[in-house]
């Protein structure tokens, strides 16, 4: 019988054209509380329903994306909306309906006319990423500000500002190309991914006069501790590395007390580093692990030090140095064109998609670089449970097949963003991007939106049921993901009853309320623009919580070790309608796991006592009100 189960329910997960599309093997975590990345509440406010996914078929993880569900690597959540701090709606576009903003018309003819050579630098600086950056400075101060006065003053400090931020890339720069001279020499490991380096400016009341009374200490770097913590971590996991390979100079030394101490990396950086010192006429000084960089002369240094970075464009080796290919093309004669590749590949790890991603975080969302690990970005953007399925040619499947990818951005040869999508039997689901932070000026967010759009419009011929483009989790509460909203017409998921509502009617409940039945409202789409809200019953639906701004955060990174089990706590509804969509009656038909056989629970439950068989069947009703019948019915539900 078991066999004869499996056989059935694998023949109902297969797609249009009748190949078997794989299996879902899930085990249920049950509600999970978390602290929010959202409105950073502290406690653990957020709650959701969790799973694991061993593996899912596209078929069915399309469906659970219709019910409101995410994943973040291979753990699937679905936020308790009733509950949670922060309600999170799915939201999506229909991409032939699609119909771009101005805004959105000249994010791409600010890229065309980027590859044709016609964008000035000086505008390049003034143009600010928008919504998906989470720094607000730049151009849109210049709106704010009335007088032409005032405007002069502003922009001389921004214009300064961003000397001071293109000098520190410089110097960080020029730390990574030492780095790379010592993993090239023997002084470092070769086989591991070292961590880049960040020059920060050291303020002036923390600045120290030395002894002759004629240098300031103006920059600082402490990559020396990062590259020993990774050196140290690399070292503990291969115990038979030979000393040769760690260091040349101290094979008969303790590797882990010498070679490993930051205060001994950075004496060899700031050793390598000489070069640039003549070249700059700074001096730079290893000081308690520290690169510390001093003026040898009074004076404003920083005019001097940006020139370097224009006259010193060739001191970059190779395409190894993190800004040293692209300064050179972004300084390039008007009329000098750039090529622009955008790549598909299967979702595995790239460490030059490391390196790019490790940036983004710690320059746009200030991550320190000790959070920034490859074991997070593995299980967070790499790792997936989907099973990928090939292309069959006969218009079911579109030519790259379904499952996760990664969309590269290629500018000249670099790499300058990813994108992290699943492709799905309906829909281009839009996980996450993160991008170079030195070409925030393109707005490459909303760039490669319009792209995945685009990517969809294409593919149809190919794939008839391709017509979504999904992008992600809307919050009404979080000011800094309205901007999904502009990408129109979108609909919204409602939460109860899992009918698409657009937007245009949405709106206006959520403005009154965070969390709403949307579709008690959907028939007021023919009518007033505005709808009037009845105050009784969205006082049943649910009681207000705070509007509070959130970081601009695509999807966060959620694992089953940030929640704690509350599946003790009562599972009574929240006041308000319940629907009768609502799955809360049998569940003989789920399909369990167990011992790698496939039975429905109506062939085990006679194998358990009558307390298991109760507390079994609480599980499975709250499981299946979450994925629904239809999923609860073709998904293995395992219990080891």
């Amino acid at each position: 019988m078991a066999g004869k189960t499996r056989n059935e329910a694998s023949s109902s997960r297969s797609g249009g054209g009748g190949s078997n599309r794989g299996e879902s093997v899930v085990v249920d975590v049950g509600r999970r509380r978390s602290t929010c990345g959202y409105c950073r509440s502290g406690a653990r406010t957020s709650i959701s329903h969790g799973l694991w996914a061993h593996s899912i078929t596209v078929d069915d993880y399309q469906d659970l994306l219709d019910r409101g569900w995410r994943r973040s690597g291979s753990f699937l959540y679905k936020p308790e909306m009733e509950r949670t701090c922060c309600p999170s709606y799915t939201i999506r576009l229909r991409a032939d309906d699609f119909v771009p903003s101005k805004e959105q018309l000249r994010v791409s003819k600010r890229m065309q006319r980027f590859q044709d050579g016609t964008l000035s630098v000086k505008k390049q600086d003034k143009i600010n990423d928008g919504p998906k950056t989470s720094k607000s400075s730049g151009s849109s101060i210049h709106h704010e500000v009335s007088g032409s006065a005032a405007k002069g003053t502003l922009a001389g400090k921004d214009e300064e500002k961003n000397k001071v931020e293109a000098f520190m890339h410089y110097l960080s720069d020029q730390i990574d190309n030492a780095v790379c001279a010592c993993t090239e020499s023997g002084e470092f490991l070769c086989d591991i991914q070292l961590p880049k380096a960040s020059v920060k400016m050291v303020l002036p009341a923390k600045r120290k006069l030395q002894v002759e009374g004629s240098e300031d200490l103006l920059y600082s770097s402490n990559i020396s501790f990062q590259i020993a913590a990774t050196l140290r971590r690399a070292q503990s996991a291969e115990k038979d590395v030979p000393h040769s390979k760690l260091s040349r100079h101290n094979a008969e030394e303790d590797v882990s007390s010498i070679a490993f101490l930051p205060k001994t990396i950075a004496e060899k950086l700031a050793s390598s580093l000489n070069h640039m010192a003549k070249v700059s006429g700074m001096l730079i000084r290893a000081c308690n692990g520290h690169i510390n960089f001093y003026s040898a002369r009074k004076g404003n240094f920083l005019s001097e030090g940006i020139q370097i970075v224009n006259g010193a464009k060739e001191s970059p080796t190779g395409s190894g140095s993190e800004g040293g290919c692209l300064k050179k093309s972004s300084e390039c004669p008007q009329g000098k064109r750039r090529k622009l590749e955008i790549r598909l590949k299967r979702s595995s790890f790239d460490p030059e998609e490391f390196a790019l991603y490790r940036r983004y975080q710690i320059k746009v969302h200030n991550d320190t670089p000790e959070h920034v690990m490859e074991s997070s970005y593995r299980r967070f953007l790499v790792d997936t449970p989907l099973v990928f399925v090939p292309p069959t040619g006969d218009d079911t499947v579109p030519p790259c097949g379904f499952g996760s990818f990664h969309q590269q951005y290629v500018i000249d040869g670099r790499l300058v963003a990813v994108g992290v999508i699943d492709i799905l039997p309906r829909c281009l689901s839009s996980k996450y991007l993160f991008w170079d932070p030195d070409l925030a000026f393109l707005s490459l967010g909303k760039y490669s939106a319009l792209q995945e759009i685009g990517w969809i419009k294409e593919n149809q011929a190919h794939c008839p049921s391709l017509e979504y483009y999904y992008l992600g989790y809307y919050i009404h509460s979080c000011s800094k993901m309205r901007y999904k909203a502009a990408y129109r017409p979108s609909e919204l998921l409602c939460p109860l009853r899992y009918q698409w509502v657009p937007f245009d009617i949405a709106r206006p409940l959520l403005d009154r309320q965070p969390y709403v039945v949307l579709s008690d409202f959907a028939v007021l789409q023919n009518g007033e623009s505005t709808p009037h809200v009845p105050e009784n019953l969205m006082e049943m639906q649910h009681n207000g919580l705070n509007e509070e701004d959130a970081n601009d955060i695509d999807d966060e990174e959620m694992d089953d070790a940030d929640f704690v089990n509350s599946d003790d706590e009562s599972d009574s509804e929240a006041n308000g309608p319940t629907s009768v969509e609502i799955e809360d009656g049998d569940v003989s038909n789920v399909l369990i796991g167990l011992k790698r056989s496939c039975v429905r629970f109506k062939d085990l439950q006679h194998a358990f006592g009558p307390s298991e068989r109760a507390y079994l069947e609480t599980q499975l009703r709250r499981y299946m009100r979450a994925v629904g019948a239809e999923v609860a019915g073709r998904m293995v539900y395992s219990l080891g």
